[in-house]
């Protein structure tokens, strides 16, 4: 899935998963940096602690971040059982596989006032128990009407969980840890769909709803042995509660007392920065790296991820496979390790490089696929049609996966000021999930309407981001957020 982000640990605002904003330990604010230690005293904060606690609250978390997947992945290899058993047209599976993004896009608006009033754990239960409930409506479903209920509501459930899984992690963990552990959340979602994918192929797609059930079930559970964020106890003032959990998480014999007082400075700045509006978004100052980010997620969404991800199995029947189930697990298969290998690039070979070559990858595979299409429509090269067509989806999601998938993101956490990466990130989420609607809803009347033509579509988005990128985004990788500005306003 294309989309995890995450929001600024204190107040409120759009990071993303495990990036520079969040790893930094201080604010600038009038060219004055608020900080009680640089990098060297990580090593003495940590001397005598243990990570051991941290370590099991992100294993419970990312429990969500597998449910996230889990759900993201469902429609897959369940769509032509799901249509067979419950009689249902394309309209009405098209509706149940996008109505998920609908549900996202309102937990995602509402999960940061959600986490602020209940906290990070309270927001999780919350989140499980609508998964939860969402699972057992389309297990018990009969209908398109419950079906649709219970995919609104794990939706809902996986929007919350997209934003308060990394900023848990990231509010919990050690600075020398945190860019690591966070980078697990999007693992994590990758993994979940593709085991999703591969066991969907395999099992009924009733009994695949109960399994949705299983990562909620250990993440409720879970939530009762890990302590709540510190960061978020200090915020809402329960500073007995903050010390307690900090101690707990940093261990009995570490010395907390610089990291305390730092969280506590932190959150006053944060809170003495002016708020931003809407409106603000339009000015000269910001107005391009708006442009930038609402761009980037209309290319990421309208390269067709959601489309080609949430229907993989019907597509490979009809570009003439027997059965999809192979081609679906191939496709599982290729996202985690690919995952991980673009995770080890990002910072390494540049935002820049790693997306343009990810869209350029994408453009290939879903050019191959197009062309399968295409003679399969013209009755040419047959025994080739599912060759392509298998070799280019493949293609495209290991490139997608490489960079389209998080690059896009990690540049939203790099080119907007602190002061609007509230109303900005909120803009940007509004934006990328809507695309992921619109992609997901459409998939399946496009390909009645041309399957080549689909693809082809797809593959002009692709060739459009290379070069929208190498226009208008900067390179992003090691400059201060001054250096970013300059050089988009310079753009």
């Amino acid at each position: 899935m294309a989309i995890g982000h995450c929001k600024d640990v204190e107040n409120g605002e759009i990071v993303i998963n495990g990036l520079e904003d969040l790893e930094e330990p201080f604010i600038q604010k009038e060219g004055k940096v608020v900080s009680y230690q640089d990098e060297d005293d990580d090593d003495q904060e940590n001397n005598g602690g243990s990570v051991g606690m941290v370590l099991l609250s992100t294993f419970v978390a990312v429990c969500a971040s597998f449910e996230f997947g889990s759900c993201v992945g469902y429609s897959a290899p369940t769509q032509s059982a799901v249509r067979d058993d419950l009689h249902l047209s394309l309209a009405e599976f098209s509706t149940f596989g996008s109505i998920l993004t609908i549900g996202a896009m309102l937990g995602a608006i509402t999960s940061g006032r959600i986490a602020d009033i209940v906290g990070r754990k309270g927001a999780m239960r919350i989140s499980a128990c609508f998964c939860i409930t969402g699972w057992l409506a389309v297990y018990f479903s009969n209908g398109s009407l419950l079906l649709d209920i219970g995919r609104f509501f794990t939706g809902y459930g996986i929007g919350v969980f997209s934003y308060v899984v990394p900023i848990f992690i990231a509010e919990i963990a050690p600075r020398n840890l945190r860019g690591l552990l966070t980078t697990l959340n999007q693992l994590l979602i990758v993994t979940g769909s593709s085991v999703a994918y591969i066991i969907g192929s395999i099992i009924p797609w009733r009994i695949l709803a109960l399994t949705g059930l299983v990562p909620c079930i250990l993440l409720l559970v879970g939530l009762c042995f890990v302590p709540e964020s510190p960061r978020w106890l200090a915020k809402v003032g329960l500073d007995k509660e903050f010390q307690v959990a900090l101690r707990k998480l940093r261990g009995k014999d570490a010395d907390i007392t610089r990291e305390a007082a730092e969280i506590q400075v932190y959150i006053h700045t944060l809170r003495s920065l002016p708020k931003a509006s809407i409106r603000d978004l339009f000015k000269s100052t910001y107005i391009r790296s708006v442009i930038i980010g609402v761009s980037l997620m209309v290319l990421q969404q309208f390269v067709g991820i959601n489309g080609i991800g949430f229907y993989t199995s019907e597509t490979f029947v009809q570009a003439g496979l027997s059965s999809g189930k192979l081609g679906t697990i191939l496709y599982a298969c290729v996202q985690v390790p690919i995952t991980v290998v673009g995770a080890f690039l990002m910072d390494k070979s540049g935002r820049r490089p790693l997306i343009m070559i990810s869209a350029a990858g994408t453009f290939l595979g879903c050019f191959l696929a197009g062309t399968s299409f295409f003679l399969k429509g013209q009755n040419m090269f047959l025994d080739w049609v599912p060759v392509l067509a298998v070799g280019g989806i493949l293609i495209y999601i290991a490139f997608f996966s490489i960079g389209f998938g998080a690059v896009p993101w990690v540049i939203m956490s790099e080119i907007f000021p602190i002061n609007i990466k509230g109303v900005a990130g909120s803009l940007v989420v509004l934006v990328n999930w809507s695309g992921a609607w619109a992609v997901s809803y459409t998939f399946n009347f496009l390909m009645s309407w041309s399957s080549s033509g689909t693809f082809f579509i797809y593959s002009a988005f692709s060739v459009i981001t290379v070069l929208f990128v190498a226009k208008f985004v900067p390179e992003t990788k090691g400059k201060t957020l001054e250096q970013i500005q300059a050089s988009i306003n310079k753009s």
